[in-house]
């Protein structure tokens, strides 16, 4: 239902139950066939169906199941789903478009992992006009909270009253990525909407 590395947040935060016991010890075995395992209360069975949902997320709700602060989640917005589906990577509370939600964690170690090296699509609205300069350094990689990013691709689909729309492509999934390098470069975003991941896309958006 989740990947690794998020099955072992979720015990972290004290969300998993065996046989009504709350586990947060990493490692600990259960078998499904057998134990009564649950998340958020909810009973994890190996039989469910594998669900898919592409979802174009508006502003205004976080890509979580649930949120300390008690803002929307990106789960307040689905209907008819009665598996227990996760959001596949995040958009933060600012930005829209496109959004997975699975119960399939292959799926989702697949999409996420950097050594997978999934693209992602951006289209960010930016304040002021990058110059040669501008582009190149965010085509190069740049570092960001002490960290190299990646090559990006960029492409500039247009320029209006002072503010440029750049479409940005990159292949990791970084806490606010693009945001945070338009802001290096002194051109901050001021939309920013994902239009592609991977093959995934909706020309509808």
């Amino acid at each position: 239902m989740a990947s690794r590395r998020a099955s072992e947040q979720l015990m972290i935060e004290g969300r998993v139950t065996v046989n009504g016991a709350t586990v947060r010890e990493l490692g600990t075995k259960a078998d499904p066939e057998h134990d009564n395992i649950r998340v958020d209360g909810r009973r994890i069975t190996v039989t469910e169906a594998r669900r898919y949902v592409l979802l174009n997320k508006p502003k205004g709700y976080v890509s979580t199941r649930s949120d300390p602060e008690k803002r929307p989640t990106v789960i307040d917005l689905l209907r008819g789903v009665k598996e227990y589906v996760y959001p596949v990577g995040r958009l933060d509370f600012d930005s829209e478009g496109l959004l997975i939600l699975t119960n399939d964690g292959d799926l989702a170690a697949r999409l996420t992992h950097p050594s997978h090296g999934v693209a992602r699509v951006y289209d960010a609205q930016v304040l002021g006009i990058p110059d040669k300069h501008d582009l190149e350094r965010l085509t190069r990689g740049m570092t960001i909270d002490g960290r190299r990013t990646g090559p990006a691709e960029i492409e500039v689909l247009g320029e209006k009253a002072g503010h440029a729309t750049l479409r940005v492509t990159i292949r990791e999934g970084r806490n606010r990525q693009v945001r945070k390098m338009c802001d290096a470069i002194g051109h901050p975003v001021r939309t920013l909407k994902r239009i592609a991941i991977g093959p995934l896309k909706d020309a509808r958006l």
